[in-house]
This record gives structure tokens, sequence and C-alpha cells, in this order.
């Protein structure tokens, strides 16, 4: 039963996805958030704006730009679709407009950068935004089904959603082990919540007042 390395596969891409969103989301939103710039505004609303498409609208484009890369039946196939999350970049944005601007002028009369400044300065400050957008990310990639179901081709690459599937496949007598798999899908998510729940309700409340 193969339901040890599809509990791997999914721990390696659920933390993959978190990390490449918190970094370039904060990336994103730090400048749409501090710096001027023209057109910083329509920036900003031109990335809201994509949040009215369904998420299956970019399924055939993207699996065709995979194809012309040749990332089919790859992880990074899987994860770089996803690499960057609007919302995530519209969450941390909120976040980091909350932060005082005499923090950012402090550290800029002490010679720091603008990477020193969203490295030590302003990521700390919202941390309790960065739990969130973690906790939704891993969430979201740890349920995800239809896309890696698409990309991968090899069944030791499936995650666990897609792996249960494939189980209930070849052995729907043998309920248990689906029910296993159940129970993998769902103590993690649980765990990882209890974990940011301190976080959370201070990450979402975080951009609410300014």
């Amino acid at each position: 039963m193969p339901l040890p390395r599809f509990f791997l596969n999914t721990i390696v891409l659920a933390g993959a996805a978190v990390a490449l969103n918190l970094v370039l989301c904060s990336l994103a939103a730090y400048p749409l958030a501090r710096m001027e710039f023209p057109g910083r505004r329509v920036v900003f609303a031109l990335l809201l704006s994509t949040l009215m498409l369904p998420g299956h609208v970019g399924l055939i484009v993207n699996f065709v730009t995979l194809l012309r890369l040749r990332l089919v039946d790859t992880y990074a196939g899987v994860l770089l679709p996803g690499a960057v999350s609007v919302f995530g970049i519209f969450l941390l944005r909120q976040s980091f407009l909350t932060v005082p601007k005499e923090m950012e002028d402090a550290a800029r009369m002490d010679g720091a950068s603008e990477w020193t400044i969203w490295w030590r300065v302003m990521l700390p400050v919202i941390s309790p935004a960065l739990g969130v957008l973690a906790l939704f990310e891993f969430v979201a990639v740890w349920n995800s089904f239809l896309w890696p179901l698409i990309v991968l081709k090899t069944p030791d690459k499936y995650p666990l959603a897609v792996g249960l599937l494939y189980l209930s496949g070849l052995f729907a007598h043998n309920t248990r082990a689906v029910a296993a798999g159940a129970v993998m899908m769902t103590v993690p998510i649980i765990a990882v919540f209890l974990f940011t729940q301190r976080f959370f309700m201070r990450g979402l409340t975080v951009g609410a007042i300014r």
C-alpha cells in the first residue's frame, strides 16, 4: 500500500507551495503598499480583477505551457501555476499598510536598504497575516485534486488526494486502506490549524483597521 509515499509527496508539495507563496506574495505586496510609483493602483486593480475569473479558466493554457516547458509529470509543473496567489498579495498588502510609517523611516535613517526593511522590519510585524496565508495555502494544496491529477502521470508522484482515488479504483474491496488515507488527509490540516490558530483572527483583522 503506497499510502506513506502519497503522504510524503503531499507534505513536499504543501511545504514548497507555502514557502513560495509567502516569499513571492510578500515581495509583490510590499511595493504595492509602501512604494510610490506610477500606475500602482492600476496594477493592484488589475490583480484584483483576476479574482473574478473561475479557477479552472487557466487549466488548458497552463497545461499547454507546461508541455512547452517539458514540466508535465513533475512537481515543478504542479507548483508553478499557483506559486503566487492574488488573495495572498491582497492580504499582505493590507497588512503592510497597517505598519506605521515611522518604523520604515527609522530603518532608513539607520542606513537600511529596501531589502533589509522588507526582511527585518516589515515581515516580523505582519507575521499574523503570514500565518493566515500559510494556513490557507497549506489547506488548498493539501486538498488539491484536479490540477495534480492532470499534470502528474506517474502514480509514485501522486499526492494523497489523487492517491486515494487511485487506491479506491485498484482496491475497491479494501475500504480500510481508503479510510486510513482519509484520516491521513484530515489530521494534518487539524494539526496545522491548531498550530496557527493564534495568528488566525489577528491576521484576518490586521488589515481591517488603519
